[in-house]
C-alpha cells in the first residue's frame, strides 16, 4: 500500500515484490489440495460437508472446485501453475513502474502561458479546468507520453495476452473469453449480451457529445473537452462534506451502513486521499481478511472526488460485511460483484442530491459528474471491453500485434463511439488502451459496465420503495463468495442473464442528456 501511494519509496516497493514472490511460494506450496480433494470424490467431500458442521463454509468451495474439475490439472502441473504467478506478472509490475515511476511528461500550459506539472494525480485536475489551453497541452502532454512509450508498453501488454493464453490452453478452455468468465461462472452470453446493447445505444452517446458541444459553445468537440466545466463555478466539496452527503444517500440502508462507513473516513483513517507525487494513478480499495478496508485516491476537493470517494466506499462496505460475515474460505467476492457496490453507492449518492439540491447550476454539475463517470464506465470500458476481445483472439490464432495496430483497433472503435460530433487525432486517441493498467487483468473492463447496470435497475428498486430491497441488497453485500454471482445478484434483485439492466441504465443515461439539454437551455 506505501507502493501505491507513493511509487519513488523504493523500501515499499521492494517489499511489495518481495510479498509477491512469498504469495506465488505459497500458492504452488497448497496445489496439492484441489487434485487430492478431486480424488477424494465430491460425493464423500458433501456428505462430510452435512455432517460436520466446521466443515458447512466449504460447500461452495467444493461445489466450484467440481465445477472447475475438468480445467484442473494434476499436482505436478497445478504446482508449476502456481510457481508461474509471480514470473508471469512481470509484464503489468513493468507497466505499473514505467507509468508511475520513470515516465514524465511536459508541462501544461495555461492560456496566459504559465506552466503547470502534469503526473499521474495531477492530470484529471487539469482535465477539468475551465481553461481550455490547459485541457489541451496536459491532454496533449499525457497521450504524447505514453506515445513515446508506445512499443515498450505494447509488447508489456502483449505479454500479458501471451500469459493469458497459454493458461487457457493449459487448462483446456475454447477461448480466453471463455477461461476468464468461466472462473466466476459467468456465461460467454453475459458479456455479449452487454456489448450488442452498448452498440444498439451508441447513439445516446452521440447526442450527449451534440449536447456538450452545444454547451460549451465550441465549433468543433475533442477529446479534451470531455471533462471540461460545463458550468462557471463548479462545487467546491470538501472531503468532510462528501462523507456527509455519501452518508445520507446511503440511509436507505440502514443505520449500521451508515455508521461504519462515516467512522471509517473520518475516524479510522481508511483513506489515503492526499496528493503526492509519485502516487499511483487512479483509485482502489483494498484490504485483508482481519484489516480494515484501505482506499487510496487523489482527493481534489471536486464533484469527480465525491463520485471516485463514494465508488471507492462501495467497493469497502462490501468488503468490510463479507469479512464481518462469512469465514475466510468465502470472503472474497467476485469482479462481477464487485463493481455493482461501487457504483450503487455513486447512483444512490446523485439521486439523493438531486432531491436535495434543485438548484440550476448545482443539478447541471451533478449531471456532468454522473456524465463523466458514465463516460468511464458506460463509454470507455465497453469499448476497452471489445478492444481486448479482439486483440486476444488475434493473438489465440497466433496473429502478431504491433503497437501501431493497437492503436489503430482502438481509435476505430472510439470513432466508432464519438460518431461525428466529435475530432479527435487518430494516435492520441488511439494510445487510450495503454493508460489503462485494467487490461492486465483479462476481461476485467466489462464488469464495470455490466457493474453500473446492475447497480442502477437494484437502485431504481430500493428508491421506488419495493419491499425487502434494501434488505436483500445489504444481504448480497454480506454474502461474499458463498453464491455464485449471478445467484447472488438474483438474490439481490437484478438477473444479469438478460440485457435488461443494461437498456435500463442507457435509460438513465438518456434521462440526464435530456435533462442537461434542458437545464442547460440548449
Amino acid at each position: 500500500m506505501e507502493s501505491a501511494c507513493n511509487a519513488l519509496d523504493s523500501q515499499a516497493t521492494a517489499m511489495t515484490g518481495k510479498a509477491n514472490g512469498i504469495f506465488a511460494q505459497s500458492m504452488a506450496s497448497m496445489s496439492f489440495l484441489d487434485p487430492e480433494l478431486i480424488a477424494i470424490g465430491q460425493s464423500q467431500l458433501n456428505q462430510w460437508v452435512a455432517s460436520e458442521p466446521r466443515l458447512a463454509d466449504y460447500a461452495q468451495y467444493i461445489d466450484n472446485l467440481f465445477r472447475r474439475q475438468k480445467h484442473v490439472r494434476s499436482a505436478e502441473v497445478e504446482q508449476l501453475i502456481g510457481m508461474s504467478f509471480d514470473p508471469m506478472g512481470a509484464a503489468e509490475n513493468v507497466f505499473d513502474t514505467l507509468t508511475s515511476a520513470d515516465m514524465k511528461f511536459a508541462d501544461a500550459r495555461n492560456s496566459a502561458g504559465e506552466s503547470l506539472p502534469v503526473a499521474q494525480s495531477t492530470y484529471d485536475t487539469w482535465m477539468d479546468s475551465p481553461d481550455r489551453a490547459v485541457r489541451k497541452s496536459a491532454y496533449e502532454s499525457y497521450t504524447d507520453g505514453y506515445l513515446a512509450f508506445k512499443n515498450t508498453i505494447a509488447t508489456a501488454y502483449i505479454s500479458s495476452v501471451k500469459r493469458d493464453v497459454f493458461y487457457q490452453r493449459v487448462r483446456g478452455f475454447n477461448s480466453t473469453l471463455e477461461a476468464s468468465l468461466f472462473e466466476n461462472n459467468i456465461p460467454v452470453e453475459v458479456f455479449h449480451n452487454l456489448i450488442d446493447t452498448y452498440k444498439k445505444n451508441i447513439p445516446t452517446w452521440h447526442k450527449y457529445w451534440s449536447v456538450r458541444r452545444r454547451v460549451l459553445g465550441v465549433d468543433s468537440l475533442q477529446p479534451y473537452d470531455i471533462w471540461a466545466p460545463l458550468t462557471s463555478k463548479p462545487p467546491v466539496v470538501p472531503f468532510e462534506q462528501a462523507v456527509e452527503w455519501i452518508s445520507n444517500g446511503m440511509k436507505p440502508l440502514g443505520d449500521d451502513y451508515v455508521r461504519v462507513l462515516r467512522q471509517g473516513c473520518l475516524e479510522d483513517r481508511w483513506v489515503d486521499r492526499a496528493v503526492n507525487e509519485g502516487k499511483r494513478t487512479g483509485a482502489f480499495s483494498f484490504g485483508t481478511y482481519d484489516t480494515m478496508p484501505f482506499i487510496m485516491m487523489s482527493y481534489d476537493d471536486s464533484m469527480g472526488g465525491l463520485s471516485t470517494l463514494a465508488h471507492e466506499l462501495g467497493h469497502s462496505m462490501h468488503s468490510y460485511l463479507s469479512k464481518q460475515n462469512q469465514a475466510l474460505v468465502n470472503s472474497r467476492y467476485t469482479l462481477f460483484a464487485a463493481e455493482v457496490a461501487s457504483n450503487f453507492n455513486q447512483a444512490m449518492t446523485r439521486a439523493y442530491l438531486r432531491e436535495a439540491n434543485p438548484d440550476t447550476l448545482f443539478q447541471i454539475a451533478l449531471i456532468e459528474e454522473a456524465m463523466s463517470n458514465f463516460h468511464r464506465y458506460f463509454f470507455i470500458m465497453p469499448t476497452l471491453a471489445r478492444f481486448e476481445l479482439e486483440v486476444h483472439q488475434r493473438v489465440e490464432k497466433g496473429q502478431g500485434v504491433t503497437a501501431d495496430e493497437l492503436i489503430d483497433l482502438c481509435a476505430d472503435l472510439f470513432a466508432e463511439g464519438y460518431g461525428t460530433e466529435m475530432n479527435f487525432d487518430r494516435q492520441r486517441i488511439g494510445i487510450t488502451w495503454a493508460t489503462f493498467g485494467h487490461l492486465y487483468n483479462a476481461y476485467y473492463v466489462y464488469a464495470y459496465a455490466t457493474g453500473i447496470s446492475a447497480a442502477h435497475e437494484l437502485a431504481k428498486g430500493i428508491l421506488a420503495g419495493k419491499p425487502n430491497a434494501s434488505k436483500n441488497y445489504v444481504e448480497f453485500l454480506s454474502m461474499g463468495g458463498a453464491l455464485y454471482p449471478i445467484d447472488a445478484l438474483k438474490h439481490a434483485g437484478v438477473d444479469m442473464m438478460k440485457p435488461d439492466a443494461v437498456e435500463t441504465t442507457f435509460g438513465v443515461l438518456a434521462d440526464m442528456v435530456n435533462r442537461l439539454e434542458k437545464l442547460a437551455g440548449v
